[in-house]
């Protein structure tokens, strides 16, 4: 058992931080203020090949592994969870789902285009009535021949407005449940398919979140990925790898709100002494730490399943559970070290509790996490 980091992992971490550091931070605020998506840092995120990072050299990727990928999201989600969403969603959701269920026509003209950063992807699975429960889809996709004729709504996209390619899946036989589902590539521009207004968020404001309509969209009949009915697995598969970067962006926002919470703990004087020198604070630095480090290890064990070709359903809802709670609860905490200071944007911390929330909610809520980690237990 080796925890050390190789030399490429410890250079692919620099690289991320230093990204975070210097284009991300100067102007978070700002884009969490006036909900403005990063356009011109995804460009160069895309230039970095932070969009495609476990993809194939061969398809554009930059070839890396999973442990590489929760480094970068670990680092730039301590900034700014916005663009980290941006990045996980591309990698996790849209890329991987590409790589492994697509045919190699499809892989050609889109893979290579997201893995670059040339095209942004959106992942469109849930819906008004089908959230945790995705075997409920009310989108249908009508098999007419050469084409399917898709009809319905797809709520909280993210990328929603910006995306080049969406991944939609909709039922194509409810009698067959589950077995009933498809995945469609559907480019941005296909008649009758419109992008509602912009979600007004709690938190990561500056990622683009949309409702999308489709009313008659036709996609062509090579558009469908995989074989007939297998769109859920490919979903249920696709989320599995999903949960370990949202596990990644919640570690991050509990670690960029440690640090910040530890820094301003040894400027800041009350009682005639630094207030990490008071046991009350102190005591919370030391929970926080410790939660951290294991949220840290349950997210590389999960990267590490995927690297190894185990099964990772279990490691990655484990991870995700555990690594967004800490998230929520130590942001918080942080918000506290500062005291009134915490409660102003420009101390940044106020900003990571609002972006906490949603880890615990998107691609599968700790509810569903539960569920997941129980019937494995139970099957066992």
């Amino acid at each position: 058992m080796d925890f050390t980091l190789t030399e490429e992992h410890k250079l692919i971490r620099e690289a991320a931080r230093d990204f975070a550091n210097t284009e991300l931070l100067p102007g978070v605020i700002e884009r969490d203020n006036k909900q403005k998506f990063p356009k011109e840092l995804v460009k160069k995120m895309g230039d970095l090949g932070f969009l495609g990072l476990m993809v194939d050299p061969k398809y554009g990727g930059s070839g890396m592994d999973a442990i590489s990928y929760v480094l970068v999201m670990e680092e730039l989600s301590k900034i700014d969870a916005s663009a980290s969403v941006i990045v996980s969603v591309n990698n996790s959701l849209v890329c991987y789902g590409l790589e492994a269920f697509a045919s190699e026509e499809q892989k050609q003209k889109y893979l290579t285009k997201l893995a670059t950063g040339e095209f942004i992807g959106a992942f469109c699975l849930s819906e008004p009535e089908a959230g945790s429960d995705a075997t409920s889809q009310k989108t249908t996709a009508i098999d007419k021949g050469d084409h399917y004729v898709i009809n319905g709504t797809k709520n909280w996209i993210t990328s929603g407005g910006r995306a080049d390619v969406y991944i939609v899946i909709a039922q194509t036989d409810k009698h067959k449940g589950s077995h009933g589902i498809n995945a469609f590539i559907v480019e941005k521009g296909t008649p009758g398919f419109d992008i509602g207004p912009k979600e007004d968020k709690l938190g990561i404001r500056g990622s683009d979140t949309h409702t999308l309509q489709f009313n008659d969209v036709k996609v062509p009949k090579e558009n469908r990925i995989g074989d007939d009915g297998s769109g859920f697995r490919f979903a249920m598969k696709t989320l599995s790898g999903g949960r370990i970067g949202i596990a990644a962006q919640a570690l991050g926002i509990a670690a960029g709100a440690y640090e910040l919470a530890l820094k301003y703990s040894k400027e800041r004087k009350a009682f005639g002494t630094e207030i990490c020198n008071h046991q009350a604070i102190a005591f919370k630095l030391a929970d926080m730490y410790v939660d951290i480090e294991a949220a840290r290890h349950l997210v590389m064990k999960a990267a590490w399943d995927k690297d190894q070709g185990n099964n990772y359903d279990v490691s990655s809802a484990v991870a995700k559970l555990f690594a967004s709670k800490a998230a929520m609860e130590h942001t918080v905490e942080a918000v506290q070290i500062h005291g009134g200071n915490g409660f102003v944007k420009e101390y940044h911390v106020e900003r990571l509790m609002r972006d906490a929330k949603i880890t615990q909610i998107y691609e599968g809520t700790s509810e569903i996490q539960k569920i997941v980690i129980s019937r494995n237990l139970i099957k066992e």
